[in-house]
């Protein structure tokens, strides 16, 4: 088949990264599965002619409305994949939620990263229930070799010449739902009493007016740094070398950040949220906080008992390989593209 993938396609977020995977698993299949950027798209109408002029035989979209409702009214038959905002965020807005129904009903399937994300979905369309299929995103994490880490703390501005550095690295696009900035001031706090600790945001700026917010914040906030967006194997490299990876969104769908780590055997503390806490086992494979000062208060309890941290990124990295598989996942959209036949 002749497949459209159409997803936000911004470098180095979740959504691009989440597209790249599902065309690697479709190609190996044998299908043609074509990205196409759902920013450059304003209407059904413009996907209706390419679908037409490329000669598509389905479609496929990533986020129920973003992607979703240019799919409305299609003449090839179409599936979805749940963002995350679209459950999570959009689906509070009239208009938008009309518009996703209106998708959902027309859409031959729809996959949910989780059984809690599915139940949201069912909760408001009841008759798509039986569509809605639930597939954890795989994870195959590759860093770089060639990663410099010292030239890369040098262009953040933090000392490479301490043993004790704790570098923690929040990895997020630049949007207020992510918000990068909830532990900047407590951490800059904590920084100030313990210069070994540091703080690096890092991802695209998908919201340039709140892109030059955090600038100004970071800017103001000693041991908080923000760092170069860079290509996903020299951010592995980096995760590898951290002491931890953060997570403070206000909402998610599943992190690939945090999964990522979690195989990289690197702790995660995150933001206590159901899309972080449907991965996260506070304790076990990882550390949910609900609010800044429980941040410090756990990742000092990190720093301070060498057991605990191993064994909470062993039992993640565990998890990681039983529910977060790449072959499963390559399964299932081979399979699940099959409907669209």
């Amino acid at each position: 088949m002749r497949l459209l993938l159409l997803a936000c396609l911004r470098a180095q977020t979740g959504n691009a990264t989440t597209a790249a995977r599902i065309q690697n698993h479709l190609h190996a299949a044998g299908h043609i599965c074509v990205l196409k950027d759902a920013f450059m798209y304003e209407s059904p109408t413009e996907i209706a002619n390419l679908t037409s002029t490329d000669k598509f035989d389905a479609a496929l979209a990533i986020h129920l409305y973003k992607g979703g409702r240019l799919l409305q009214g299609s003449r090839i038959p179409f599936g979805i994949i749940f963002g995350g905002t679209d459950v999570n965020e959009d689906i509070r807005c009239e208009e938008k939620h009309r518009v996703m129904g209106a998708v959902l009903r027309e859409a031959r399937f729809a996959v949910a990263f989780t059984m809690k994300m599915k139940e949201l979905a069912a909760a408001e369309w009841p008759d798509a229930r039986q569509k809605i299929h639930v597939q954890t995103q795989g994870i195959k994490t590759t860093p770089s070799e060639t990663f410099d880490w010292y030239r890369f703390l040098q262009n953040a501005g933090i000392p490479t010449d301490t043993g004790s550095l704790h570098m923690f690295l929040l990895i997020c696009g630049l949007r207020r739902v992510k918000d990068p900035l909830y532990l900047v001031d407590v951490f800059s706090g904590w920084h100030r009493k313990d210069p070994s600790v540091h703080l690096g945001i890092i991802g695209p700026a998908v919201d340039p007016l709140f892109t030059s917010e955090v600038k100004e914040k970071v800017k103001r906030a000693p041991g908080v740094h923000l760092l170069q967006d860079m290509p996903q194997h020299d951010l592995h490299a980096a995760m590898k070398r951290c002491f931890a990876v953060v997570n403070s969104s206000i909402s998610e769908g599943m992190s690939a950040a945090i999964l990522e780590a979690m195989d990289l055997d690197i702790p995660v503390l995150a933001r206590n949220i159901p899309g972080n806490a449907a991965i996260i086992k506070h304790k076990e494979t990882g550390l949910l906080f609900s609010n800044p000062q429980e941040f410090v208060a756990l990742s000092k309890s990190l720093m301070n008992d060498p057991i605990m941290e191993r064994e909470i990124v062993t039992r993640a990295k565990d998890y990681v390989k039983k529910h977060h598989s790449w072959e499963s996942e390559r399964k299932a959209y081979q399979t699940l593209v099959l409907r669209l036949q």
